[in-house]
Order: C-alpha cells, then structure tokens, then sequence
C-alpha cells in the first residue's frame, strides 16, 4: 500500500492540534503548579507576594508539618478506608448487577434496564436522601459515604456494554464442561474484564476519594472526618493551629495561605501515584467500553 506524502496542510494542521493540546495542558496544570509553589516557598516570600510558578526560598518545613499532624493523619486514614472498602464493594456490586443486564434473553429485561436509566435521570432529592440515612442509623458512619455511592448506573452500562462484547462461545463451553453461572463469571467472564473493571475502579476510587459533599451532610464527628472535610476546615479556618491540632509556636514561622496550600498538596498526591500504575487499563476499559451501547 502506497503511502500519502505529507502536504503543508497536515504539517499545519497537525501543528495547530499539537499546539492546542499543549496550551490547554499547560492551563490545566498551571493552577496546581502555583498551589505546589506555594506549598514549598519561604514565608516571606508569600506575604510580599512574590510566589508565582516557580518557588521562592524553597523550604519542605510545612509540607512535613502537615503531612505529620495528627488531625491530617487520622483524616488520610478515614479516607483510605473509604476509598478501599468503597471501591471494591463497588466494581463487585456493579460487576455483578452488569451481568445479567448483558443477557438479552432474559425476559423482562428492558423493563428493568429502564428502571435503572430511570435512576440516572432523576432521584430523591437532598432532603429525602438525608432523612433515609438519618432513620437508618447511618449518620455519623462511614458507611453513610459508601452504601449511597456503592453503584453508578453509568460505570454498569460501561462494563454491560464489555460484556455484550465477549464470545458467546466462552459460556456456552463452559456450561458444557458443568460450570455453573457464578464459576462462568468469577472465573471466566470477570479476569477478561479486568481493563474495563480496571477503569471503573478508578472512576470509583476518585469519587470516593474526592467526596467532599456526603461527608458535609452526614458526618458531624471531628474522630471521622473525611480527608476532603479537613481540607474544607483548613480553607476555611482562621486558626490552622487548632485544625491542625498543632501549637502556635510549631506553626510560628509559616504563613496560613502555606498552609493551606501544602494541605492541598497533601491531599492530592496519593491519588496521582495510583493513577500511573491503572493508566494503560484506564484507556484501553474506555475505549472497548464504549464500542457497543
């Protein structure tokens, strides 16, 4: 096959694309390379404003400061836990509710498919939502931030939507041998998924890890807040010393903008080092996911 020469128009165009890919990059990270700057300068340097990109009189005293509190600690903590136990409830429970969703045989199946895309296009409301966890007993539990959040419909339309894609044959075989649905799905059907679980649970994972909002309206107790909670009384305190459990003369020589800021930058970081490691199954569960709707 003979290959098109390149013309002034592609150089051109693919020019443009390049160019607009990396200005739009570059606003993106542009906010938190300030934050991160801000994190690591010199006290003084923030108060006289001189903290643009680039940091002025790089110190990591406030970064450890933070990073080293009780208050952050416990927060990080609470947040793992969440996190983890949240995320693996979730890709089972949305794993497995996708499956038979997949099978088009099934009698009555559109009617139950439009109960659930009934869900994503309206619910309850934040009072009712809030009077349900409050007469299950959930408030002040972390499992008020994880059983409402445990299934998206969207992330089960997307793993539908892989398992509509696999051989029929797979199954079929399987039966043959004796296997039963469950063994057909834990061992067969579920390590085929693994790129489009692999992408939803980190879908997940940021969700959980990001949720500031659920934690606002269920959760009262300082001992169970949320990391994203004490990221809100951080910005929003004006003693950082008692939000951060930590005496005045600890914190004397840092400004509470830097405070905030490393608090920002603590908080962020652990998501960022998962990314890298779910990053090749991220897109390649996107892209098959979406082949078929």
């Amino acid at each position: 096959m003979q290959i098109r020469k390149r013309t002034f128009n592609d150089w051109v165009l693919d020019s443009f694309v390049y160019g607009f890919m990396i200005v739009l990059g570059l606003i993106t990270l542009l906010p938190m390379i300030h934050v991160f700057s801000k994190s690591v300068s010199s006290d003084w340097a923030l108060v006289s404003g001189r903290v643009n990109l680039l940091p002025v009189g790089f110190q990591l005293d406030t970064l450890v400061k933070v990073a080293t509190s009780y208050a952050f600690g416990r927060a990080f903590v609470i947040s793992v836990i969440v996190t983890v136990v949240g995320t693996l409830l979730s890709i089972l429970v949305t794993a497995i509710t996708a499956y038979p969703l997949s099978k088009r045989h099934l009698p009555g199946i559109s009617g139950i498919m439009v109960l659930f895309v009934f869900t994503m296009l309206f619910n309850g409301g934040l009072i009712p939502n809030y009077l349900l966890i409050r007469e299950l007993h959930l408030l002040n539990n972390l499992w008020s931030l994880i059983l409402p959040a445990m299934i998206s419909v969207f992330n089960m339309l997307v793993i539908k939507s892989y398992y509509e894609g696999l051989p029929e044959a797979l199954e079929e075989s399987a039966r043959m041998d004796g296997a039963k649905t469950y063994m057909i799905l834990f061992r067969i059907i579920l390590p085929l998924s693994m790129p489009v679980l692999a992408a939803i649970a980190l879908f997940y994972a940021v969700g959980f890890w990001n949720d500031y909002f659920s934690p606002m309206l269920y959760i009262s107790d300082p001992l169970l807040k949320t990391l994203q909670l004490y990221l809100r009384d951080i910005v929003m305190e004006n003693d950082t010393a008692n939000a951060l459990n930590k005496s005045a003369d600890d914190l004397m020589n840092m400004s509470p903008e830097s405070i905030r800021a490393a608090t920002v930058v603590a908080s962020t970081v652990p998501i960022l080092l998962v990314y890298p490691f779910l990053q090749k199954y991220f897109i390649k569960g996107v892209l098959i996911g979406s082949v078929k709707g």
